[in-house]
């Protein structure tokens, strides 16, 4: 029988789960399969630092060449695996190439939706219309931001209106549309909400809310000359894009037979309903022992702790994944951290003054605190990570208060093992 791990996605988890599997004491082959031809590399820069040109392409790979070689990882770039065979312990690649795996592990990540439309051609969309996932999507938008050029944005998300300020900073025309009330309004709350689209507006950027896309107006090559709503106004654009959201990749596993639902099913150890193969990443469905339900996250710090939840699991330790989700954003001067998922929340708690472009807004079930997003303010990003994860009580009249650190009401950290 093969000793060969096989790793499904060079992601952020592909790339970390691989490395991991090493580290824990995997003595077989480990092969990395990746479908862009480069090593990987971090995404989130893509519509942050890279795209406003302070970062270079070649300062994106996650390690070098020789963190692989090192650990004895095989990268495969360019390489699309077409089906698995869990009963058989074998892949199919797309040039019909066959690898026997002992283990597998996949990390298939998420893919942007469509911007789907009348007047668009999805049999020969328009050099001008995009997506932002990869590093060519990166390079393609940011080489037509230039000073004065018109960029809409679809979608009022964290990509969009993270690109929406980079692409200010480059001088570009930016107008940004979303179909919801509000910025962020899956994602977060109002007063937060409130205070983004304040930052945006005030630096130039058209928002536009509660719009709904009727047609594109599209030259003879398929290129989009503008968008028209369903209220009659007309946006003009040189380039436009998709910023509405992403769907896990689970066409490979599913069609393999393992259990889907709004992702990969796996259990606290990253294990799939098949035997020996694990998922970790945008791409999985798993239990929130926090939240009490199944979750599916799309974040860097989920991907890699649980990847190497799956390595150790490979591995044969139980290293359970139970992280509390967070995630950042940063937007012109904003550096955004949040904790937690705001669902369910019945009230919140605003800490500070946005106008001094840092503070905290809590939210809260009950007393119970479920998440928080915070704005410039690292020490209670801090606080917030052991408040929501140890479920700790604090006075709403303490939250409320910035002249009241919040370190100085937490409990002592727990002793491991304790």
């Amino acid at each position: 029988m093969s000793s060969t791990a096989i790793v499904v996605g060079a992601g952020n988890a592909g790339a970390e789960l691989a490395l991991q599997l090493r580290e824990q004491g995997w003595s077989g082959d480990i092969v990395l399969y990746g479908e862009e031809s480069r090593l990987p590399y971090h995404r989130p820069p893509l519509s942050k630092t890279f795209m406003a040109g302070a970062l270079a392409a070649d300062q994106l790979a996650i390690r070098p060449q020789a963190a692989y070689d090192r650990a004895q990882v095989r990268l495969v770039p360019g390489a699309h695996v077409q089906a698995i065979d869990p009963a058989a312990h074998r892949i199919t690649l797309a040039d019909g190439a066959v690898a026997e795996y002992a283990v597998l592990a996949l990390t298939t990540g998420a893919r942007p939706r469509r911007l789907a439309l009348p007047g668009l051609d999805p049999q020969r969309p328009g050099n001008n219309l995009h997506v932002l996932r990869t590093l060519d999507d990166a390079q393609a938008i940011r080489a037509r931001c230039q000073p004065g050029s018109r960029l809409v944005v679809v979608g009022a998300g964290y990509i969009g209106l993270e690109l929406a300020a980079s692409a200010t900073a480059l001088g570009a025309r930016v107008t940004v549309l979303e179909a919801l009330p509000r910025v962020l309004a899956r994602v977060t709350g109002i007063e937060f909400a409130a205070f983004i689209e304040q930052t945006h507006r005030a630096a130039g950027v058209d928002l536009r809310l509660g719009i709904r896309l009727e047609r594109a107006e599209c030259a003879a090559d398929g290129s989009v000359c503008a968008l028209v709503c369903a209220d009659g106004s007309r946006i003009e654009c040189d380039l436009v894009v998709a910023g509405i959201g992403v769907e896990p990749n689970v066409e490979l596993a599913r069609d393999a037979g393992l259990a889907i639902d709004n992702g990969i099913v796996v259990d606290e150890l990253a294990r799939t309903s098949a035997t020996d193969v694990v998922a970790a990443g945008d791409c999985t469905n798993h239990p929130s022992a926090l939240y009490g339900r199944n979750i599916r996250l799309e974040s860097v710090p989920n991907a890699l702790e649980q990847a190497r939840t799956a390595a150790a699991t490979l591995a044969g330790k139980a290293r359970p994944y139970r992280q509390v989700p967070w995630f950042w954003s940063d937007q012109f001067d904003l550096k955004t951290k949040s904790v937690g998922l705001l669902t369910g929340h019945d009230h919140t708690v605003l800490r500070g003054d946005p106008s001094t472009r840092s503070f905290a807004v809590f939210y809260l079930q009950g007393e119970r605190i479920l998440a928080v997003d915070t704005v410039n303010n690292s020490p209670d990003f801090l606080a917030a990570k052991r408040i929501v994860a140890e479920d700790i009580r604090i006075p709403a009249a303490v939250l409320g208060d910035p002249t009241q650190a919040l370190k100085d009401h937490l409990p002592a950290p727990r002793a491991a093992g304790g």
